[in-house]
């Protein structure tokens, strides 16, 4: 993952409980989840707060205040869009993107939530939440469980105006994320730390900043890409409505144990 732009340092204890208290600002839901996981594309019509949002703007302070906010993109919306030349190859860093087509992919998929930073109708900044890939240990939790956060980067000259704050409340602002354990992975081999001028521990340390507001806790977890290096992190949020047996379950698999 990039962000304006895993595993826990050794001997730091998970918390005893990984429940998340609700998020403020949620709509909820009032039938069990426990076992059924939500579909909000199903449910749009029925539910006016699972419908793609208003599109939010930063404030008239901000230097940014001309990009606006939009959340659950689908594919012919983002097909109008052009995807600004900063996404691309730097001398020392690629970025997750660089081609639009990877989101209207993404945006295609049964629940996901694709959502842009746009200035007019140029992409400045986009992040992807969506289930996790074929093969990851993640999906042996069941099916809609849990769905990752996969990227959240934007263009090197809008960054550190809270646009990646901004996306993220989109990303996870759902009446669905009780019903979910959501999870970052990051790799540090993504992160622009060129185009930051930071160090792998400083953007690792800028990561959680960026995701504890929301949530999201640093988790440990012997999955071996993440373990390939220290600085590369895992973070993760346990829903309101996940019950304590998946909760459990969810804790084994972070060590690759299937009880």
């Amino acid at each position: 993952m990039a962000a304006e732009g895993l595993v826990s340092p050794a001997g730091k204890n998970a918390p005893n409980s990984l429940q998340s208290k609700p998020l403020k600002g949620y709509h909820y839901m009032t039938h069990s989840t426990e076992d059924k996981p939500l579909n909000p594309r199903t449910l749009e019509s029925s539910d006016p707060g699972l419908s793609p949002s208003a599109p939010r703007t930063l404030g008239p302070s901000n230097p940014a205040s001309n990009i606006s906010i939009h959340s659950f993109c689908k594919p012919e919306e983002i097909q109008r869009y052009t995807f600004d030349g900063q996404f691309g190859m730097h001398a020392q860093y690629k970025s997750l993107y660089t081609k639009k087509e990877s989101l209207e992919k993404n945006s295609s998929q049964e629940n996901a939530n694709v959502t842009l930073a746009l200035e007019g109708q140029n992409i400045v900044g986009f992040g992807v939440l969506n289930h996790p890939d074929e093969g990851d240990r993640w999906l042996d939790l069941g099916p809609g469980l849990m769905m990752e956060v996969k990227a959240i980067e934007i263009c090197r000259r809008y960054r550190s105006h809270g646009i990646a704050s901004k996306i993220l409340e989109s990303l996870v602002d759902s009446p669905i994320a009780e019903a979910l354990i959501i999870y970052m992975v990051g790799y540090s081999w993504t992160w622009d730390l060129d185009g930051s001028g930071k160090s792998a521990l400083d953007y690792r340390k800028m990561l959680i900043r960026l995701f504890e507001p929301f949530g999201l806790q640093e988790l440990q977890t012997n999955e071996p890409n993440i373990c390939l290096k220290p600085e590369n992190l895992f973070m993760a949020r346990v829903g309101t409505r996940i019950s304590s047996e998946k909760q459990k379950r969810f804790k084994w698999l972070r060590f690759g144990v299937t009880p």
